[in-house]
């Protein structure tokens, strides 16, 4: 059931961003333009590698992904940004941990404690829940066969491989690893349906479907917020309110 419940939220999670797109895109640029500065080639840069990869995912133009490492690359005047997160709990004592990029701090904090107080939340001091989330890479498949992708996903350096339902599934792997398993099962014929770093909870909270509705609108109205680029919880949904 935890496998299902996963991938109901993924399905979830892609839908929301297809709903905001404009605002997703937006997004995608700044995480370009930041990664930019350590390095314009994304052969040489990781962390760049990655964000192309995304951007590029979403339908990006080229010439958009491009332009924006540019302004990243050149340290063009406005594009300074801060890297922020943000830590606490959602109703149901959800853990919840927000990552930001802004040029505005005051109007970051101001904006996520709106959110907080106007859903029921409380915002937490730094380490209050950031030690409850690893990092990890994970790749999402459907329409495969699983023997032959865990096969392939265990010769790349996976961590693991969950099966979801029948022909799909997810590849774990460690941050590290995460490009480096992506390129192996591509050049293996596996084309992943979505492929992200993440963030996932050591304990999770199960809730039911009236609280999970909750979170999930907080997480929403977290997410709509420009400066934004990623929330993080504990929460194990009900999957009633997928369908």
């Amino acid at each position: 059931m935890a496998g299902h419940s996963k991938w109901a939220n993924i399905r979830h999670r892609k839908a929301a961003q297809d709903s905001k797109r404009g605002k997703i895109f937006t997004k995608l640029i700044r995480e370009l333009v930041v990664a930019a500065k350590g390095g314009p080639e994304p052969a040489d840069n990781p962390r760049l590698r990655a964000a192309v990869d995304k951007a590029l995912g979403a339908n990006m133009k080229r010439e958009t992904v491009d332009k924006a490492i540019a302004r990243g690359a050149g340290n063009a005047d406005g594009d300074h940004y801060d890297e922020l997160t943000y830590e606490g709990y959602a109703p149901g004592g959800v853990a919840i941990l927000i990552e930001c990029m802004t040029d505005n701090r005051n109007r970051t904090v101001s904006d996520i404690r709106h959110v907080f107080s106007k859903r029921g939340g409380n915002l937490g001091t730094d380490g209050s829940v950031s030690y409850l989330f690893t990092r990890q890479g994970e790749l999402y498949f459907t329409e495969v066969d699983e023997e032959i992708l865990m096969d392939a996903a265990i010769d790349a350096g996976a961590e693991d491989i969950e099966i979801v339902d029948t022909r799909s599934a997810l590849v774990i792997t460690s941050s590290e690893n995460f490009l480096k398993v992506k390129d192996a099962l591509a050049l293996a014929g596996f084309e992943s349906e979505s492929a992200e770093l993440n963030r996932v909870a050591s304990v999770s909270v199960p809730l039911n479907a009236e609280m999970s509705a909750t979170v999930m609108a907080m997480v929403d109205a977290l997410e709509d917020l420009d400066d934004v680029q990623s929330v993080y919880t504990n929460a194990q949904y009900d999957e009633s309110v997928f369908y």
